[in-house]
């Protein structure tokens, strides 16, 4: 299971795709095992690689790209986590080591499984999607946070409504006191 976390800054891939579906992410024949583990090794394999096995790396892909060996954020087009139902795409992002995913827009069943997951799924208009390409290598995916690099104005107050599942122990559970005094303390630091 990844470790859940508060805020996270790390390397940003940019995977200047639409629509990518699950079937992309993690595709069927790799759906064998119900654990969540070991998936993040076919991420993306047909991109990824140019042979079945996935032992020839795909060199025009992005995530075989030297520069972004490690990144921990990706950075996709609008309906990203599009097509099947399949709670395996969170699993797979997450065991390769991604952290936060930004778009413009995702799948309402791959939104709600990536919380679920410890995914932070950020949702950035397009334009901020474009500033966040050229905006450098590292951004921050704190969705309390207005400002370069992480959720904005409205869009950041939407993720806000399901980023508690994020969130470590105790501080994860909304019923706790702890929780709410977190959030309102974010919330005077970020000043939203």
């Amino acid at each position: 299971m990844a470790e859940k976390f508060i805020k996270h800054t790390g390397l940003v891939v940019p995977l200047d795709a639409a629509n990518v579906d699950t079937d992309a992410i993690i595709p069927k024949q790799f759906l064998q095992k119900v654990t969540r583990t070991g998936f993040g090794a076919h991420l993306f394999n047909d991109w990824r690689f140019l042979d079945e096995k996935g032992q020839q790396p795909n060199p025009d892909f992005v995530l075989n790209f030297p520069q972004y060996q490690g990144a921990s954020i990706l950075l996709a087009r609008e309906n990203f986590g599009c097509g099947s139902s399949r709670e395996h795409a969170p699993w797979a992002l997450t065991d390769y080591g991604f952290k936060v995913v930004i778009a413009p827009s995702f799948a309402d069943i791959f939104y709600g499984n990536s919380f679920n997951n410890q995914l932070l799924p950020v949702k950035l208009s397009d334009a901020e999607v474009d500033e966040t390409v050229c905006a450098g290598e590292s951004q921050s995916g704190d969705p309390f946070r207005r400002g370069s690099g992480s959720a904005r104005g409205e869009s950041g107050r939407e993720n806000l409504s399901l980023y508690h599942r994020c969130l470590p122990p105790p501080l994860h559970d909304e019923r706790s006191g702890q929780y709410w005094a977190y959030l309102a303390a974010r919330r005077r630091h970020c000043r939203l």
